[in-house]
């Protein structure tokens, strides 16, 4: 079989495109090769955009990289056709290897999205495609807006709202989880109001009908964004969200009797190196960790009284009636705010302030935990990039890790 034939078939070219020559580039360090193509002059010409038969204006030699012949880099060229269509003006045809305006054949820029999908960063990928960095970037880019222009959102039933660090400093991304579908649906920088309303309106209004609830933390911001944009939606106040407010107050009592102790006396206190003991699930406990525990008599102590009222709010998650929920609440409410232990009364009256949104939970059974799941991914990708300057590349990457969007090139198929 002649190398013609042979690359007729290997780019499955049909009539009336055909390959007219290969040839190897005379200098043997460069291992490259170039296939030409040509479309036969005097064959029917369709404007792309109408189908209709139009005249031929000119042609145009364009180049395309390929996938690799071997260890040979492969480039197709040849003259495309332009024609002259009285709706749409000059317009190219379409070649059946590549989308139109791509420099890369659709086969090559699947590989790509395959290679950006394997490895943990761009520069893995500039090596393993011998691309430069922003060629690989303007891949990921093309393969991000092709998903997203794609993209069905049917049965959307759960989503949940979630704020990630993104650069330096009190510099944040807000963005919008599909919790049944394991994916994420936009990301947006800040979590202000503004940035709230911005990611709701990028997901279509007829998809935001169909949600039942949104779990979200009990920032005002996104409580005022999900009323405005999905009003028939409970919001449910994350379980993980309102377990680090109490985590956090009982940090608090920790750190104010452990000054306490120290200064009465001269410097010693039982509490040294019993942080992470207070925040940390008794069931993940070490044997270590349990035995310390024992051995502090917790009743005598002020962190002892504000962790075992914090532990006891587990409880409430286990209702699934409203009612029940409440009268739990109502209980443990009063025994916190009666504990006299100023950290603990904050967060009970903040939790109070939210009991609509923490009572939805017993309907719903949803968490943020799909989220803080996905954050852990969106951390390995902010890490392998050494960090992000430009939030639409931090978005972009997001997307196309976690968006579980249909990436690839139609005519790779």
């Amino acid at each position: 079989m002649r190398d013609i034939e042979l690359y007729q078939i290997l780019l499955g070219l049909t009539s009336p495109w055909k390959v007219t020559s290969v040839d190897v580039h005379p200098d043997p360090k460069l291992r490259e090769i170039t296939v030409r193509v040509e479309y036969p002059r005097g064959e029917l010409l369709q404007c792309p955009e109408c189908e209709q038969v139009c005249s031929g204006y000119d042609h145009k030699t364009r180049r395309w990289r390929h996938l690799n012949t071997m260890q040979f880099k492969t480039l197709i060229e040849g003259e495309v056709p332009r024609i002259e269509c009285k709706e749409h003006g000059v317009k190219s045809i379409g070649v059946p290897w590549a989308e139109d305006k791509n420099r890369y054949t659709a086969l090559f820029e699947a590989y790509t999205v395959d290679v950006l999908l394997a490895v943990r960063s761009k520069v893995q990928a500039e090596q393993l495609t011998a691309l430069s960095w922003d060629q690989v970037d303007l891949i990921m880019d093309r393969a991000v807006a092709r998903g997203m222009a794609r993209r069905e959102i049917e049965k959307l039933q759960y989503v949940g709202i979630d704020e990630k660090n993104f650069g330096k400093g009190h510099n944040y991304a807000s963005i919008l989880h599909d919790l049944n579908g394991h994916r994420v649906l936009e990301v947006v920088q800040d979590r202000t109001l503004e940035a709230a309303n911005k990611l709701f309106l990028r997901v279509p209004e007829k998809q935001l009908k169909q949600v039942a609830a949104i779990a979200m933390d009990m920032w005002p911001a996104y409580m005022t964004a999900a009323g405005t944009h999905i009003s028939q939606a409970d919001i449910v106040h994350d379980k993980f969200h309102c377990v680090k407010e109490l985590g956090k107050a009982v940090d608090n009592v920790r750190k104010k009797e452990h000054r306490e102790l120290k200064a009465e006396n001269h410097g010693e206190s039982v509490l040294n190196k019993t942080k992470f003991l207070w925040l940390r699930n008794p069931k993940n406990w070490s044997e270590s960790q349990r035995e310390r525990f024992d051995e502090l008599k917790i009743d005598a102590l002020q962190v002892g009284r504000a962790w075992s009222i914090a532990q006891a709010f587990n409880g409430f998650w286990d209702y699934h009636y409203a009612g029940s929920a409440e009268k739990f609440f109502n209980r443990w409410y009063f025994w916190a705010t009666h504990s006299r232990l100023m950290p603990i009364i904050e967060a009970a009256k903040t939790l109070k302030r939210h009991l609509p949104g923490l009572l939805t939970y017993g309907k719903h059974r949803i968490t943020n935990a799909v989220a803080e799941g996905m954050n852990s991914k969106i951390q390995m990708i902010k890490s392998n990039a050494r960090g992000y300057r430009n939030f639409e590349k931090y978005r972009t990457a997001i997307l196309f890790h976690c968006g579980r969007l249909d990436l690839y090139p139609l005519v790779s198929r």
